[in-house]
């Protein structure tokens, strides 16, 4: 191998006569009737290579031999070159790549690794089986996608360490084999060797160790750390995930949130070219689920939830007034109502049955009024109200279920989700705080910390721990962007 002088992406027209030296692997090759170009492709980017430009010397033995060989090479032979920079003839340049007005005449060639024929196009993954993206990962890398996540994560962790860095954090690593903790999920165990039947656990994060650190002084810590849940697989959910580890003491909720929208806007701003707006819009747990039926709602989906449970309660629907006794009764209101055919709305019906739901009810609204079977229900100023409240008009379809409250949560953020519509390309970021300090066990009734042990009440919430521990609210606070939790945390209980 030729020692290397460069990267496959950084040569210029500055560059044009001097001699270099690139390896990398053969991306494409193109035979123009004896000149042939090659496409070489390193971590860094693509140069074009060429043999036989020169016709002066076509016919010296050594330039026929070095043509000879280039025809053999195939896509992802990994090759070494030596050659001399030159400009593209004109109207060869391509903008499109920083090495794109030049070309490297080739003078030596060295084949370092031959390939295989490939199980599949690298240049059209998105129709290859992940089964066989996965089997071939080490293609996968060398171009597209997966090759810009890495390197994107890669720019991140640096980021991030010289952020928190900067403010005066320190980066300490906790362990990871440990004592099972009580914090939601369960652990992954590892038996030990040595104490035959005693099991470490793998930490879910490092909440222990985090508050040792702060007893003992170090007031700002952070850790990019892997965390082990052993938990049912879910899209936005692995059993091994790495999270950034934050822990601070002497400060309130209001300094955290000014810091994290500081670190987010930086993300967004020095690795996408983004710029998001600061502060964050801010959302109780309860005005979250009233609205949007979710505490991670997608605020891209221009489409709230009404709740017209007092209307309900009054109308001649048994079905609604019933759910109004005990439960809810809301709905969304969805444009274009003549796209919702009795089929269509059939199978939205049966689709909510997943989630509890019993039925699914619609008015549309015309020019000559309200549509629907359950209309003759409703007085006509009742009508006007719901009307009223979901700011309707000719042309809109209302759904609504009745039921329990996380029956109604769960249809409607589903149904908002698939009908809603989405504006694409943009980023939407919002605190949700206010979450409920308790939740009940499923299985025993009992009461049980919704986020862990550690969480403290809100501060006027303190004396109905005893008597109604489920009104209790936790200071602790979500960060969601576009529809995902991508960050949590609380204000611990100051026991220690």
């Amino acid at each position: 191998m030729f020692k290397r002088t460069g990267n496959c992406g950084q040569l210029t027209v500055k560059d044009t006569g001097k001699e270099v030296s690139l390896a990398g692997w053969v991306s494409s090759r193109r035979d123009h009737g004896g000149v042939i170009f090659i496409d070489l492709r390193d971590l860094h980017g693509v140069t074009q290579i060429v043999f036989g430009r020169d016709k002066s010397s076509a016919a010296d033995d050594k330039s026929a031999d070095l043509i000879k060989e280039a025809h053999a090479l195939r896509n992802e032979y990994v090759i070494s070159v030596k050659g001399i920079v030159a400009n593209r003839p004109e109207g060869t340049v391509n903008d499109k790549i920083k090495t794109g007005e030049i070309e490297v005449r080739v003078k030596e060639l060295k084949v370092l690794n031959k390939a295989r024929e490939l199980p599949y196009d690298l240049k059209n993954l998105e129709e290859v089986g992940e089964d066989l993206r996965l089997k071939y990962r080490y293609l996968e890398m060398r171009m597209g996608k997966l090759k810009k996540n890495l390197i994107f994560k890669h720019r991140l962790y640096q980021l991030t360490r010289n952020f928190f860095s900067n403010k005066e954090f320190y980066e300490i690593e906790t362990p990871v084999l440990t004592r099972s903790t009580p914090e939601g999920a369960r652990d992954f165990l590892v038996p030990s060797r040595l104490n035959p039947g005693s099991f470490y656990a793998l930490p879910q994060s490092p909440q222990l160790f985090k508050q040792i650190l702060m007893i003992g002084g170090f007031m700002r810590y952070f850790q990019i750390t892997k965390c082990f849940r052993d938990e049912d697989l879910r899209q936005d959910r692995q059993p091994e995930f790495t999270q950034l580890d934050l822990e601070m003491s002497f400060i309130d909720e209001k300094e955290l949130k000014v810091l994290l929208e500081e670190y987010m806007a930086c993300i967004f701003r020095d690795l996408l070219g983004v710029e998001i707006e600061t502060p964050f819009l801010s959302l109780t747990y309860d005005e979250a689920m009233l609205k949007y039926g979710t505490d991670k709602p997608d605020l891209r989906i221009p489409v709230e939830i009404k709740d017209i449970t007092d209307i309900a309660r009054e109308s001649n629907f048994n079905v609604f007034k019933k759910a109004a006794r005990g439960g809810a009764v809301r709905g969304i209101k969805i444009s274009g109502a003549d796209k919702f055919s009795r089929s269509k709305i059939d199978k939205l019906t049966e689709e909510l049955k997943e989630y509890g739901a019993k039925g699914l009810a619609w008015i549309k609204v015309t020019d000559e009024g309200y549509s629907s079977q359950i209309v003759k229900f409703f007085k006509k100023n009742q009508l006007e109200s719901i009307s009223e409240t979901f700011k309707a008009s000719a042309g809109d379809i209302l759904f609504f279920v009745a039921d329990r409250e996380e029956v109604v949560c769960k249809s409607l953020d589903y149904l908002r989700r698939k009908l809603g519509g989405k504006e694409e390309g943009t980023f939407k970021l919002l605190w949700i705080t206010g979450y409920p300090l308790f939740e009940k066990d499923k299985e025993t009734g009992d009461y049980k910390a919704l986020h862990h042990p550690f969480t403290a009440p809100v501060t006027e919430d303190e004396d109905r721990l005893e008597i109604s521990p489920d009104k209790v609210r936790a200071r602790a606070y979500d960060i969601v962007l576009n529809g995902s939790e991508i960050g949590g945390g609380q204000y611990p209980y100051p026991f220690f």
